[in-house]
């Protein structure tokens, strides 16, 4: 099995930024993929960044040149640095790792471990 754990979350002003942390352990070399998501209540969960296994990284639409996805693998920690954050990007962030043979789309159902997650508010 897989354990994720995020912290960082909190609270910023418009125009701030905020680093999310997720540590991970247990069999993480079973997986392919790590990234983060996030969900608004009643919205559904979108993807944020992901980073491959191979070291491709991809992004959301609304967080391209915002926010940069990263890892340490010596701390066993991925992380989300965020940056001009906007009210709208007021959700729960999800650390999340997948173990697929291959991906549609980075879709949450081809996910199978999530963390808990981390909430970010940001005021105007």
């Amino acid at each position: 099995q897989v354990q994720l754990v995020e912290s960082g979350g909190g609270e910023v002003q418009a125009g701030g930024s905020l680093r999310l942390s997720c540590v991970w352990s247990g069999r993480i070399h079973t997986t392919n993929l790590l990234g983060w998501y996030r969900q608004i209540p009643g919205k559904e969960r979108e993807l944020v960044a992901i980073e491959r296994s191979d070291g491709r990284t991809v992004y959301g639409n609304s967080v391209k040149g915002r926010f940069t996805i990263s890892s340490d693998d010596n701390k066993g920690t991925l992380y989300l640095q965020m940056n001009s954050l906007k009210p709208e990007d007021t959700a729960m962030y999800y650390c999340a790792a997948g173990d697929r043979g291959g991906y549609d789309d980075y879709a949450p159902n081809e996910i199978r471990y999530w963390g808990k997650g981390t909430p970010v508010t940001v005021s105007s």
